[in-house]
C-alpha cells in the first residue's frame, strides 16, 4: 500500500515540530535566552523531586467554615428580630441550624417573612440555575433557619478562591521564584515552592487564618475562676500568660491598611508597625482617648500577641506590636496582616520537601539510568534484527524526542517517576517493532515477496498492537485518575509513550522499511539477526505439562497470600500516614545517640535506616495520634532532636502525610487496581470471547498475588509508586496475554477442526520468541533504574522486573491451560444442557 505525499508531508511536519519543541531542553540557559523568541514552547518543567523544593497540600476546614457562617447568620437573625421588636434572645444555634422559639403567633408572623428575606440565591451546581442559601421552616412555635447544601458549597467555593488569592499574596512576600498554587478538588489547595527546603515558617504563614482584632482587657476578672459573660480567657501567643479580654471586638483587623517590620529604638528588638485606614484611624483614636490607663489586647487567631497599656490617645492611626519577636516571626506576622485574613482555617494535610543536592542527584541518576536503559534496548534490537534493528532504534529515538517535546507543549511537570515512565515506555515501544518484525519473518518464510511480506506483516501486527496498547492504556488512565503528584507524572509519560509509539512504529518505521525495500529493489525481505539467519526454535507441547505448571503457579500464589498476612506488606507513609526524614552529615553518624534522642520525644516507634557510607539516615516515625497538626508538631521535634545530636546535619527530604490524605490515597490506589481489572475484562470480552476474558483475569490474579508476595518477601515499601508498578504490570501482563490470544483467534479461523489443545500449543510456539524478546527489552530498560535509580523508583523498578518475568512465564505456561479448562467446561455444560455429546457448531474441538 502506497502512502500519499500529503500523508508523508503531515508526518514530516509532526516530526519536525516535535523535535523543535524538544530542542529547548538541550539548550543552555544563555542559548534559550538568545533563541527563546523563535522556540514554540518552553523546556519541560522539572518536579520538586528533581530540582528541590517544598510541596504542601492544604485543606479548608469545612466544619470551621460552617460554624463561622452559622455565627454570622445568628447575628443576622438577631438583628432582624430586634428590628421587628421581637426578643432576640429567642434565637440560638442548635446543631447545624438556628432555632427561633416564639410562642406569640403575631411575633412569628412578623419574623418569618423577614427571616425569609435573608435567603440569598446562590448558583446551583450542574443546572446553571440558582438555589437559596438558607431554608426557613416553621414547626409549631419554632422557626428553623438551616444552611442548604448549595449554600455550603457556594461558601466553600468562595472560601477556596479567596484563600488562593491570599496565599498568593503571602507567598509573594517570601520571595519564592515560580511558585505553583492551584486548587485541587473541592476544598484543597496545592502549593509547590521550588528551592524552599524548610517549609516550617511557610507552613505557619499559610496555615494561620490571620483573623486579627483589638479588645479591651478586663482587669476585674479573676483568672483562676470561670470568666463572666462577655469575657474570654485567652492564652498569650509569645508567653505563658493568660489574659481576660472582652468578647466584644473594639476594632476589627479589617481596618488595617499596612503592616511592616521595624525595630524598637530603645531595645533594638523587632516589632511590627501597622497603619489603619481612615475609618480605622478615627475608631482607634476614639478608643485610645476613652481608655487611657487601660490595657489594650491585640488578638491574632485567638491568642494575645501583646496587651500594652494605653498611655495617651493615639491620633495618627499608627501603632506597634511588640512581644519578643525574632526578625523572622515579625516578618511572618507583618505578611499575614498585609495579605488579609483567611475566610476559614487551613490545615496542612500533606507536606513533602526535597533538598537541592538530592534533586540534582535525582536528575543525574535519572539521565544516567535513562541512557543506560536506552543503550541496552538499542543493543538488543541490533542483535535481534541486525541492520533492520537500526530502523527500529531510529523509531525509539524519535519516540523519546517526541515524548519530551509534547511534555513541554502541554506544560507537564517531569518528575523522577515520570522519567521512569519514559524509560519504561521505550521498553514497551519495542514490543510493536518486535511484533512487526516477527510477522514479516513469518510471511517471508511462507514465500511472500518483499513488499507483500512488509504490507501483510504490518497489517497483521496492527490489530494485535492496538489490542495490547489499549489494555495497557486502560490501567494507565486509571492511574492518572486516582493517582496524585509524581504518580500522575508517571501516568502522563506512559500515556504519551503508548500513543507516540503507535505513530513511530506503525507509520515512521513502516515508511522507512518500505523506502529501503523500494530503493534496493528487494525481491525477498530477509530480517536476519546480527549473527546471521535466525534458527527456527523447536516446538514444545506446553499442554502436556499443564498440571505441573498450574500446580507450581498455585503454590507460589498461595504462598504469596500467606506472606501478605505474615509478615505482611511494608506499607509506606503514603498509605499509613506518618513522618519520613532523610538526614545527612559530613561525619559518620552516631545512630545510637540519635535513636536515644528521638525515643525520648515519646512520639511512638522510631525506625532508622542507615545508608550512604554511614553518613545518611532515613528516619521513619509512625502516624501520631490526633489530626494533621500533631504530625507537624512531631516533625519539628524530630528536626530539633537531629540538630542537637548531629552537629552539621542537613535535611535532604521530609515527608509528612496526615491521616486524612493517607486514607484517601490507600482507598484510591486499591480502587484503581480493581477498576483496571474490570476495564481489561470488559475490553477483552468485547474483542475476543468470554472465556478469553475470564482466562486473562484468572491469570492476572495469579500474577498480582505473586507480585504482592514479592513485596512482602523483600520488604520494599508498598506506596503509591508500588501501586503504579502494580497497575503497569497489570497492563503489561494483559498485553502479553492479548498477543497470545490474538494468535489463537487467528488460528481458530484457519484450523477449525484442530483439537483446541494442539491449537494452543501451536499458537504459543508461534509467539514465544516475541514474548521472550519483548520481556528482555522491557527488563533491560528497567535494570539500570533498579540498580542506580535510588529509593524514589526502587519500589517501582524491582517489582516491575519481577512482574515482567512472572507475566511472561504465565503467558506461556498458565494462560493456555486455563483457557483449555474453560473451553472444555463450557463444552461439557452445553452438552449436558442440550442432552447431546456433540460439539456445538463453531466451537473448537478439544
Amino acid at each position: 500500500m502506497r502512502t500519499s505525499k500529503w500523508a508523508i508531508f503531515a508526518y514530516v511536519a509532526v516530526i519536525l515540530f516535535g523535535c523543535i519543541a524538544a530542542l529547548p531542553n538541550v539548550l543552555s540557559p544563555a542559548q534559550r535566552e538568545q533563541f527563546g523568541a523563535w522556540l514554540p514552547v518552553k523546556p519541560v518543567t522539572l518536579g520538586l523531586d528533581l530540582r528541590g523544593g517544598s510541596h504542601l497540600v492544604l485543606e479548608v476546614d469545612g466544619n470551621g467554615l460552617r460554624q463561622a457562617r452559622l455565627n454570622s447568620l445568628l447575628d443576622d437573625v438577631r438583628r432582624v428580630l430586634r428590628t421587628e421588636r421581637v426578643s432576640a434572645s429567642s434565637a440560638r444555634i442548635s446543631g447545624n441550624t438556628i432555632t427561633v422559639t416564639l410562642a406569640d403567633p403575631a411575633d412569628r408572623e412578623k419574623a418569618q417573612p423577614k427571616l425569609q428575606e435573608l435567603a440569598t440565591p446562590v448558583s446551583a451546581i450542574g443546572f446553571g440555575g440558582s438555589a437559596p442559601e438558607i431554608e426557613v421552616a416553621t414547626n409549631g412555635d419554632v422557626i428553623t433557619v438551616a444552611l442548604t447544601e448549595a449554600g455550603i458549597s457556594d461558601r466553600m467555593t468562595k472560601a477556596v478562591e479567596q484563600s488562593l488569592e491570599i496565599i498568593r499574596r503571602r507567598v509573594d512576600t517570601v520571595g519564592v521564584a515560580e511558585p505553583l498554587i492551584q486548587r485541587i478538588g473541592a476544598n484543597r489547595i496545592l502549593v509547590q515552592l521550588p528551592g524552599l527546603q524548610d517549609p516550617t515558617g511557610l507552613r505557619q504563614l499559610l496555615g494561620s487564618t490571620a483573623q486579627m482584632s483589638f479588645h479591651m482587657v478586663d482587669q476585674t476578672t479573676d483568672l483562676t475562676q470561670p470568666p463572666p459573660r462577655g469575657v474570654d480567657i485567652l492564652p498569650g501567643a509569645n508567653d505563658n500568660n493568660r489574659y481576660a479580654v472582652e468578647s466584644r471586638v473594639a476594632l476589627s483587623g479589617e481596618r488595617l491598611s499596612d503592616a511592616k517590620v521595624g525595630f524598637d529604638q530603645r531595645t533594638n528588638q523587632p516589632i511590627v508597625d501597622f497603619t489603619f485606614d481612615s475609618l480605622g484611624a478615627r475608631q482607634f483614636a476614639e478608643i485610645t482617648r476613652d481608655n487611657v490607663g487601660r490595657p489594650f489586647a491585640i488578638v491574632l487567631d485567638g491568642k494575645v500577641l501583646t496587651a500594652p497599656v494605653i498611655n495617651e490617645p493615639i491620633m495618627g492611626g499608627r501603632g506597634q506590636i511588640s512581644g519578643n519577636f525574632t526578625a523572622e516571626s515579625a516578618t511572618v506576622l507583618s505578611a499575614l496582616l498585609r495579605s488579609g485574613a483567611l475566610p476559614a482555617p487551613l490545615t496542612v494535610i500533606e507536606e513533602r520537601s526535597v533538598g537541592p543536592n538530592l534533586g540534582s542527584d535525582s536528575i543525574r541518576m535519572g539521565i544516567f539510568t535513562g541512557l543506560a536503559g536506552f543503550a541496552l534496548v538499542v543493543v538488543l534490537m541490533v542483535v535481534l534484527y541486525g541492520a533492520w534493528g537500526m530502523i527500529a532504534n531510529f523509531g525509539l529515538v524519535l519516540h523519546t524526542v517526541l515524548t519530551v517535546g509534547i511534555l513541554g507543549m502541554i506544560g507537564s511537570t517531569l518528575t523522577l517517576p515520570g522519567i521512569a515512565g519514559i524509560i519504561l515506555g521505550i521498553g514497551m515501544a519495542v514490543d510493536a517493532n518486535i511484533l512487526i518484525n516477527a510477522r514479516i519473518r513469518e510471511e517471508t518464510e511462507g514465500g511472500a515477496g518483499a513488499m507483500k511480506a512488509l504490507d501483510i506483516g504490518f497489517n497483521k501486527a496492527y490489530a494485535t498492537i492496538i489490542d495490547s496498547n489499549v489494555t495497557t492504556l486502560s490501567g494507565t488512565v486509571l492511574l492518572f485518575a486516582f493517582g496524585s503528584g509524581p504518580v500522575k507524572g508517571f501516568a502522563v509519560t506512559m500515556m504519551l509513550g503508548i500513543a507516540i509509539s503507535m505513530f513511530t512504529s506503525i507509520t515512521v518505521v513502516r515508511l522507512m522499511m518500505r523506502e529501503v525495500v523500494v530503493r534496493r529493489k528487494m525481491k525477498k525481505l530477509e530480517i536476519p539477526s546480527l549473527f546471521g539467519k535466525v534458527p527456527k526454535l523447536p516446538s514444545f507441547s506446553f499442554m502436556k505439562g499443564r498440571f505441573i505448571a498450574i500446580g507450581m503457579s498455585a503454590f507460589l500464589s498461595v504462598s504469596s497470600v500467606v506472606l501478605f498476612f505474615t509478615p505482611g506488606l511494608n506499607y509506606g507513609i503514603d498509605f499509613v500516614g506518618g513522618i519520613q526524614v532523610e538526614a545527612t552529615s559530613k561525619q559518620t553518624l552516631d545512630l545510637a545517640a540519635l535513636r536515644h534522642s528521638l525515643e525520648s520525644l515519646n512520639i511512638g516507634e522510631v525506625a532508622l535506616q542507615e545508608f550512604g557510607q554511614d553518613k545518611s539516615v532515613l528516619i521513619r516515625v509512625q502516624r501520631q495520634p490526633g489530626g494533621e497538626q500533631e504530625q507537624t508538631v512531631a516533625l519539628n521535634k524530630i528536626k530539633d532532636a537531629a540538630v542537637q545530636t548531629i552537629a552539621d546535619v542537613t535535611f535532604e527530604r521530609t515527608e509528612v502525610v496526615g491521616p486524612t490524605i493517607s486514607t484517601e490515597l490507600a482507598r484510591s490506589g486499591f480502587l484503581a487496581v480493581g477498576l483496571a481489572m474490570v476495564a481489561i475484562l470488559l475490553y477483552i470480552w468485547f474483542r475476543f470471547e468470554w472465556h478469553f476474558a475470564v482466562g486473562a483475569i484468572a491469570v492476572l490474579l495469579l500474577d498480582i498475588t505473586k507480585t504482592i508476595g514479592f513485596f512482602a518477601l523483600t520488604g520494599i515499601d508498598f506506596n503509591l509508586t508500588a501501586i503504579a508498578a502494580l497497575l503497569t504490570m497489570i497492563g503489561y501482563s494483559v498485553n502479553d496475554k492479548v498477543v497470545v490470544y490474538d494468535r489463537m483467534r487467528e488460528n481458530l479461523r484457519k484450523y477449525k477442526s484442530m483439537p483446541f489443545s494442539d491449537l494452543i500449543d501451536m499458537s504459543i510456539n508461534q509467539v514465544i520468541a516475541r514474548c521472550i524478546f519483548t520481556s528482555m527489552a522491557t527488563a533491560f530498560s528497567l535494570v539500570p533504574m533498579a540498580i542506580w535509580g535510588g529509593d524514589a523508583v526502587k519500589s517501582f523498578a524491582w517489582p516491575m522486573i519481577f512482574g515482567v518475568i512472572v507475566a511472561t512465564t504465565s503467558s506461556i505456561y498458565i494462560g493456555g491451560p486455563i483457557l483449555l479448562f474453560l473451553n472444555r467446561w463450557w463444552k461439557d455444560r452445553e452438552a449436558t444442557r442440550t442432552g447431546t455429546g456433540t460439539t456445538q457448531p463453531g466451537a473448537p474441538a478439544a
